[in-house]
């Protein structure tokens, strides 16, 4: 069984997210969708919202599974039973820190392979940066997010004005 870690902070899950995530399910035995218990960012949602936001935005997907963890990212991965570290790159900008996570993880994490996997055009803007900022404006997120999150978002907003 081919097991791959798709790790982030989803500070919120973005339907970008959502569809590497579905096209990683197509090709893994299972994918393991890592939320980070950041320590050097601060999330507006904490860990237990983004697990459940993440959950119920992929529980349409069978053969993923939601899990938060605090430690190193290639100790998760090895936990797990992942062979694979899964990575979305939405821009040239994103390469070169995506290379250099994985040239790490590489050394921490001999048996551990990154894939990195680029999003169809229609999704290739899409940041969970970006998206808080609209709906912190009160614009509509309705068409970068799932159902749950624009949920989350307006009523984190809401309490906010």
């Amino acid at each position: 069984m081919t097991i791959a870690v798709y790790p982030g902070t989803f500070d919120p899950i973005t339907n970008g997210h959502i569809h590497v995530v579905e096209r990683a399910a197509r090709i893994f035995d299972r994918v393991v969708v890592g939320v980070a218990g950041s320590t050097h960012k601060t999330p507006m949602f904490d860990l237990d919202t983004r697990v459940r936001l993440a959950t119920e935005s992929l529980e349409h997907v069978d053969n993923v599974e939601i899990r938060g963890f605090h430690t190193l990212l290639a100790n998760f991965a090895q936990a797990v039973g992942a062979r694979v570290l899964l990575r979305g790159l939405r821009a040239v900008a994103d390469y070169e820190y995506e290379l250099q996570l994985a040239n790490l993880n590489k050394q921490l994490a001999p048996e551990l392979e990154s894939l990195f996997l680029t999003p169809v055009e229609h999704f290739s803007f899409i940041s969970s940066t970006l998206v808080k900022e609209v709906a912190r404006l009160d614009g509509e997120v309705e068409a970068f997010v799932p159902d749950p999150v624009g949920r989350a978002l307006r009523t984190h907003f809401s309490r906010q004005r």
